[in-house]
């Protein structure tokens, strides 16, 4: 989970362009030599909102294109397809991630691991950044002991949006230390913060917490850049063209809409200590082809 970037203060629906590298294609550039990978964290690597078979058909997200990129990518030269799994739970919280998702992972040797949460943690006022870090680079340094290369990912800058960026000081702080992290451990680096068109609102869905089915495309390109991979497009983190700004009167009705849909059943399961990935179970737990 983290910060919607809403400049004009509104969610109201607004024309997007078509998301860069949605359908995987297969630039020049070597073939990628991963073999297995497994994803790891919370609503964000799920995928939840990009739902592009509707509501009711599954979640993708960001790392099951990334996967698709990849395993095309390998297709193509020839090579066997990648071998995917997902073991990402909406609303955890980097401990359980850790501490429930990284153990299986391991167990099941995979050569790329992404690492990426932290996001619920930081929206918390209580949390202990440094805490979150050092449990996060006892993980990383266990999965680079095992061979395994590590995609760990920065936070979103939420220097736009009027709802979390009095979170921006400790999503500045973690991403501080997931650079410092990378840099001893030699893992890649996944810049959410320094991406130019996740500071569009248009990217973020209705919540104002989660991207997009064209915010998870863009991610994925930016996966890919972070793994030393040629993008799909030149252009996948472009700025979206500005658009003008939304009457004061369909603001407050956006505004009044989310309060009431998103914001006080967020509310309710925080003062109930509930979650909402409880009772759920990852959605790819064993690592499967990628045709």
């Amino acid at each position: 989970m983290t910060a919607a970037h809403d400049p004009e203060g509104t969610t109201a629906p607004r024309p997007a362009a078509a998301p860069p590298g949605t359908d995987p294609t297969v630039p020049d550039g070597p073939a990628p030599r991963w073999t297995r990978y497994v994803a790891c964290g919370d609503s964000f690597t799920e995928g939840l909102w990009d739902a592009p078979d509707g509501e009711d058909g599954p979640l993708r997200g960001w790392a099951d294109q990334l996967a698709s990129h990849l395993s095309a990518r390998r297709t193509a030269a020839d090579l066997p397809a990648l071998e995917y799994a997902n073991l990402a739970v909406r609303g955890r919280l980097m401990r359980p991630i850790l501490t429930e998702q990284v153990p299986v992972a391991r167990g099941l040797s995979p050569d790329l691991v992404s690492l990426v949460g932290g996001g619920n943690d930081v929206l918390r006022p209580s949390v202990d950044v440094d805490r979150v870090a050092a449990d996060l680079e006892r993980a990383v340094a266990r999965l680079r002991a095992d061979g395994t290369d590590v995609l760990l990912s920065t936070g979103f800058d939420a220097r736009e949006s009027p709802l979390v960026r009095t979170t921006r000081s400790r999503t500045g702080v973690f991403s501080a230390h997931v650079w410092s992290i990378a840099r001893r451990h030699g893992a890649y680096v996944l810049d959410l913060w320094g991406m130019r068109s996740l500071l569009d609102w248009r990217m973020w869905s209705e919540d104002r917490i989660h991207l997009t089915t064209d915010g998870h495309a863009r991610v994925a390109q930016a996966a890919l850049v972070a793994l030393g991979l040629p993008p799909d497009r030149p252009d996948w983190d472009d700025p979206l063209a500005p658009l003008p700004p939304v009457p004061r009167v369909e603001r407050a009705r956006a505004d009044a809409r989310w309060l009431r849909d998103h914001a006080y059943p967020w509310a309710t399961r925080r003062l109930r200590r509930q979650s909402s990935g409880d009772s759920r179970v990852a959605k790819r737990p064993e690592p499967l082809p990628v045709e």
